[in-house]
């Protein structure tokens, strides 16, 4: 390993830089004049670039084009500007070296004490749906060098990357006509940050664009997330714990939260379980969750007069004891007759991708309810990602297809009559509802809402037993959904004897005739679909 290329003692010590000369080069103008107008003021040298010279030109303060310090026009549509000797060696020049000093002098290069840039806004672009060339040419190339260059060179440059930073640049430039060494460290870490988080933006784009079915997995995966904020603690009370947002996610860590108590960790854990089981279903549709696992998921009842409210009452009906402090997440507008239903139950979150004014007003009566409001650009995520001891999982996220109607035609029908389209319907929402559930998942379901579910069991058997008591009478003439296949027939003469009047299950067992046997004999339908949703 290579050491050092100048002897220590060369060096000569810098802490207060005074600022002569500023390189400003931003995609974001927000405060731009107020620190130009500190720039002018303090008599610094501005050189400046396309929108941002002539921003600050036209607010009248002095500035010089990039091109007449490098002698070279910007080309090629703007994408060579900065990317020159004349720029990089005024960032580069370690001036407590006399070697360095002396080498600008004789190239007639005057260094840089500050330099302000943004980068290209790569991650706005892709967020707002736009795909190929136009995201590449989002991609910024001399901005994150101007910035690296920079923030290796922090014993000499200040480099600020954020307007939020534009009020200490301000204040450091009327108090002591420069910034210190402290301050500039302090930039260097958070503008390698910013670049760090722009290329994992970049990579990840480039790596989503190979996740197509006929195309293998990326061979390199970066994952790049923020602390948004540090948790009370974790799962439990001796566990650290926080919250961080990952670089272009648009989902539960990019809500909002309207009122309440701080989040905990296992708030996040089952508004994010609860996500999962209320958007899944395209009508309107509630789900309420408890330790991760789903104690009701209804849609709206036929001709509601408001169906967001129906949905959760409908999903409340299916275990009242279980949703007792439990969370809920809605797929629509959360109306202000469902917060008037929810007026006398306890409820730690609920979560939604809006909520009418007056179902605000109520929940305001509830202080301690968490109430978050999902990002406008909230979506299901693509891939599924797991820690795991040294390494992670990575796989494809379980979704249904937009379609499934269309599937549901092809569904193998082993036993009994398909059914009609009003208990077919239900029978794709027992289906859908068993991905929500931790495995071993049954889900008995009535008309479009669950009745009873057995989640988590070692056996699939236990799963049934527990699905039964839970619907107890309403077990009568409901749909049955497994997310794996029988092993045995022993789980499905279960589900018979408590009066079930259909199946839907993956298929696949090598004992699939014994069970296909045993739903036949007691006259019920049968489906296989092929395909199972695991989810542990």
């Amino acid at each position: 390993m290579a050491g050092p290329r100048h002897d220590p003692a060369d060096y000569r010590p810098r802490d207060v830089v005074p600022i002569r000369r500023a390189l400003v080069s931003v995609s974001d103008k927000t405060g731009l004049l107020e620190l130009g107008a500190a720039l002018a003021a303090a008599g610094v040298e501005i050189v400046s670039t396309g929108g941002s010279a002539t921003l600050l030109r036209d607010a009248g303060y002095d500035v010089t084009d990039v091109s007449a310090v490098t002698g070279f026009p910007e080309s090629l549509d703007g994408r060579v500007k900065t990317l020159h000797p004349s720029v990089h060696a005024g960032l580069l020049a370690d001036l407590r070296l006399a070697s360095h000093e002396a080498q600008l002098e004789q190239l007639e290069i005057r260094p840089f004490e500050l330099v302000v840039v943004n980068l290209y806004p790569f991650v706005e672009t892709v967020a707002s749906g736009a795909e190929g060339d136009d995201v590449v040419e989002q991609i910024d190339i001399g901005g994150p060098a101007m910035v690296r260059a920079s923030a290796k060179n922090h014993a000499n440059v200040a480099i600020v990357v954020s307007p939020e930073s534009y009020p200490a640049i301000i204040e450091a430039l009327q108090a002591n006509g420069g910034t210190n060494l402290v301050q500039r460290r302090e930039l260097a870490a958070r503008a390698f940050s910013h670049t760090a988080a722009y290329d994992t933006a970049v990579s990840t784009w480039f790596a989503e664009g190979t996740l197509a079915d006929d195309i293998d997995l990326p061979a390199h995966l970066t994952i790049q997330a923020e602390r948004l904020s540090t948790l009370r603690y974790g799962e439990n009370s001796h566990q650290r714990a926080a919250i961080y947002t990952r670089v272009g996610g648009h989902g539960i860590a990019q809500a909002t939260q309207l009122q309440g108590k701080e989040m905990s960790y296992n708030n996040y854990v089952d508004a994010d379980a609860a996500l999962r089981a209320a958007f899944d279903m395209v009508k309107p549709a509630v789900a309420i969750i408890k330790h991760a696992n789903p104690c009701g998921i209804a849609v709206a009842a036929p001709h509601a007069l408001d169906p967001i409210a129906s949905a959760h009452l409908r999903a409340h009906e299916c275990d009242p004891v279980s949703a007792f402090g439990g969370v809920i997440a809605a797929n629509r507008t959360v109306t202000l007759k469902m917060a008037e239903n929810l007026r006398d139950i306890f409820t730690e979150v609920i979560i939604a991708p809006d909520f009418e004014p007056e179902a605000l007003e109520v929940f305001k009566l509830k202080k301690n309810l968490r109430v978050l409001r999902l990002p406008a650009d909230w979506q299901q995520e693509r891939m599924d990602v797991r820690l795991v001891s040294g390494g992670l999982l990575l796989q494809d996220a379980d979704r249904f297809p937009d379609d499934i109607e269309s599937v549901a035609k092809n569904w193998e029908l082993v036993s009994g009559e398909r059914p009609a389209d009003e208990d077919m319907e239900s029978l794709i929402f027992a289906w859908k509802s068993c991905r929500a559930v931790k495995s071993n998942a049954i889900v008995l379901a009535q008309g479009s809402a669950t009745v009873g579910i057995g989640m988590g069991q070692v056996n699939r058997v236990d799963s049934c037993r527990l699905a039964v008591e839970r619907a107890g009478d309403r077990a009568r003439g409901s749909i049955a959904a497994s997310d794996a296949f029988f092993p045995f027939a022993d789980g499905p003469q279960v589900l018979i004897d408590a009066g079930i009047s259909a199946i839907i299950q993956p298929g696949g067992s090598v004992r699939d005739a014994e069970v296909v046997d045993a739903a036949r004999a007691a006259g019920i339908t049968m489906f296989f679909t092929g395909e199972r949703h695991f989810f542990h």
